[in-house]
């Protein structure tokens, strides 16, 4: 399992993630420029992603749904906010209608990615930041924390499949 750990600070509004790999830090960049491979891994194992848009520059919009066990879906949009390619990337991230208009009666995430080299290994650490700790709490009650764990727990198999 590639999270090593998560942290949840009510405090700072954050809900932090840290996984690592045995990949080089352009390779796991790829896990999220191309929305391909960001499908196999955005979102948990019974709820995987589809990716319409991914427009991954300072400005750009990504659009997807998540596709449920029951075949019910849920739409979500990203506005990117940071790009330095291949070390960092910072976008908001919100529930969506289904035809992507922005449910603005959901909260929205603000997601910052760091990818770093730590003793030999690629760490990226992902920071989730609230607006309130009810937010938060609605959130991770929604099922995200253990969805997001499960999500990057599916990393390590896209990395050791060459053909991603």
């Amino acid at each position: 399992m590639p999270v090593i750990s998560t942290d949840k600070n009510t405090e700072a509004l954050t809900l932090t993630f840290v996984a690592e790999f045995d990949a080089d830090v352009e390779r796991v960049w790829q896990l999220w420029a191309d929305p391909r491979q960001l499908e196999l891994w955005w979102g948990p194992p019974t709820w995987p992603a589809t990716f319409t848009r991914h427009d991954l520059v300072v400005g750009g919009e990504s659009h997807y749904y998540m596709t449920g066990p029951e075949g019910d879906e849920a739409h979500g949009w990203w506005r990117i906010t940071e790009v330095d390619a291949p070390i960092h990337l910072a976008f908001i991230d919100g529930f969506a209608h289904d035809d992507d208009s922005p449910d603005e009666t959901m909260p929205l995430i603000r997601q910052s990615v760091q990818i770093d080299v730590v003793d030999g290994r690629t760490r990226m650490t992902t920071v989730n930041a609230f607006e309130s700790v009810e937010q938060m709490d609605q959130l991770v009650q929604m099922g995200m924390e253990e969805g997001m764990r499960l999500a990057l727990g599916q990393i390590d198999d896209i990395l050791g499949d060459a053909t991603s």
